[in-house]
């Protein structure tokens, strides 16, 4: 417990140094104290830190470190993480690129609530991606699965265009407008194609 309030202390007067002008702050010693965080294990750290080398560094060297921090905090299932490894498996970007990397990544944000990670899940669907068998077989012998996720995994072949809906249910609950958006595109989809069936049937 003690460790755990360590930790988290030390990323949030990070926090302090680098993001907020208040008296004494210092942009060194906050550097310092995240990477302090980072290294002890913290996950908010460890993503912190790996975007920040990202970004603000064009060195190749700094480019492996990032992606060594980022990995770190995927290994925690830290949702943001697991949504910056998922972009980057998917376009090619500093890795090979592996859409079922990207799918597993999107899928397990998607369960926390990550609304970017449930859009960009949602989208790949409607495009016609799998769901790699890898993900099937973590989510049966891994811990229990939330409900929505449990459904799809009871019933394999459900329609692409009510998993996507799903994703985009999620990105909705987490305020997203963006999610709300696809989310009334899918349903008016749904609606065509219930009027397309209900019209073959009438001239059967």
């Amino acid at each position: 417990m003690i460790v755990v309030l360590f930790l988290s202390s030390g990323y949030w007067l990070s926090k302090l140094h680098l993001k907020y002008h208040v008296p004494g702050a210092c942009k060194a010693v906050g550097a310092a104290l995240l990477v302090e965080a980072a290294d002890m294990g913290n996950a908010d750290a460890q993503y912190e830190l790996g975007c920040r080398l990202r970004v603000e560094n064009d060195h190749v060297q700094s480019d492996q470190q990032a992606f060594h921090y980022i990995e770190n905090a995927v290994d925690q299932l830290h949702p943001g993480a697991l949504y910056l490894l998922g972009i980057v498996y998917l376009t090619g970007d500093c890795v090979k690129q592996d859409v079922d990397s990207a799918i597993w990544c999107f899928h397990r944000a998607s369960e926390k609530g990550h609304a970017g990670a449930a859009i960009a899940y949602g989208s790949l669907l409607l495009r016609g991606v799998q769901v790699p068998e890898s993900l099937t077989k973590l989510n049966v012998v891994g811990v229990s699965p939330p409900k929505r996720a449990r459904k799809n995994l009871e019933n394999p072949e459900m329609n692409p265009l009510e998993m996507a809906k799903e994703q985009f249910q999620i990105a909705a609950r987490a305020g997203c407008d963006l999610g709300l958006k696809w989310l009334q595109r899918v349903e008016q989809e749904e609606k065509l194609l219930m009027r397309e069936q209900d019209n073959e049937c009438a001239y059967v």
